[in-house]
């Protein structure tokens, strides 16, 4: 069986099958970050994520100050995601010859811009050289307090499924990159969503600490997949009204002049990085959020108003 057919989760489940499971009391692979109990009161959150030439990025597009913020952007998101406080992160690069300075002050300047939003200093990490492309790794550490940390398995049925906001502009703007579409604002807006995406760090901490949130996590491959994981891992399904999902006018304007699909994009696109959960009936959040469904009984997932079962971003 190769990586292709195996698919990304499933290569996921073959490792974490092989390692064996997590100590008691900490949560290890299979959510946005691992979870380590911690004197105190307190919970240690840790992410890891990898960005590489080619898959994730394309250099002669992407202003290096752009990629740095990005680099640290979709780490932060996966600490927002579980409703933690990042604290610090640390940054490895491998870097093929030839790369100038400037290209390295763009990028680091870029990042320390995103570390100085999210309150979270770069603390260490490493450098080496690559024969290809750019690899870029970052691992982000976080706190919470002691069972605050909101997990995907958490959903109930009944509970409202909820995003923060729209969805669909990041997959837009790469379709407007990949395509060669004329930049104009709407355009441009898409593009800068998707190289500057803003990790929702507040909304998270906000929303972790609001009673009748249960689980939550962040949209990098598209809510089609991401939705999955909190069905799967929370034993439930969910009907989502797809007449319901937020589109921003940009990705209606640019869909409608290109003849693309503005509701495909907002389910499959990915890199979205806003946060889905689910709460409970009468929750009242201090965030903006949208209501887009509810979690039912059993597993199906239900596009109300599509006869499509969409499918998000796959790896391999």
């Amino acid at each position: 069986m190769d990586l292709k057919e195996l698919g990304e989760f499933g290569l996921i489940e073959r490792i974490k099958e092989a390692v064996g499971g997590a100590p008691e009391g900490v949560l290890g692979i299979g959510d946005d970050c691992a979870v380590l109990p911690q004197a105190g009161g307190m919970e240690t959150l840790v992410t890891t994520d990898m960005l590489v030439e080619g898959s994730h990025f394309l250099r002669d597009d992407i202003p290096a100050r752009l990629l740095g913020w990005k680099s640290a952007a979709v780490n932060f998101s996966d600490i927002a995601a579980m409703g933690g406080r990042p604290v610090g992160s640390f940054l490895s690069l491998g870097l093929p010859r030839g790369l100038d300075t400037e290209w390295m002050d763009g990028f680091t300047a870029g990042y320390r811009e995103c570390s100085d939003y999210c309150g979270a200093p770069l603390l260490g990490g490493d450098t080496t050289t690559s024969q290809a492309g750019i690899c870029i790794n970052v691992t982000v550490l976080g706190e919470c307090a002691s069972g605050r940390s909101r997990k995907r398995s958490d959903a109930v049925p009944g509970d409202l499924v909820c995003v923060t906001g729209p969805l669909g502009d990041s997959g837009g703007g790469l379709q407007v990159i990949l395509k060669g579409v004329e930049r104009d604002a709407a355009a441009g807006a898409l593009v800068a969503r998707h190289y500057r995406p803003v990790p929702r760090v507040r909304e998270g901490m906000a929303l972790a600490a609001t009673p009748g949130v249960h689980s939550m996590m962040d949209i990098s491959d598209g809510i089609a997949s991401d939705l999955r994981h909190i069905l799967k891992a929370s034993g439930t399904g969910a009907e989502i009204r797809t007449a319901d999902i937020p589109l921003s006018a940009e990705l209606r304007q640019v869909c409608a002049r290109q003849g693309w699909d503005a509701l495909d994009l907002a389910l499959t696109g990915g890199e979205d990085y806003e946060l889905l959960f689910t709460m409970a009936p009468g929750t009242e959040p201090t965030v903006t959020y949208y209501v887009i469904g509810r979690i039912t009984e059993g597993r199906d997932l239900v596009w109300v108003g599509s006869d499509r079962d969409y499918l998000g971003f796959r790896h391999f």
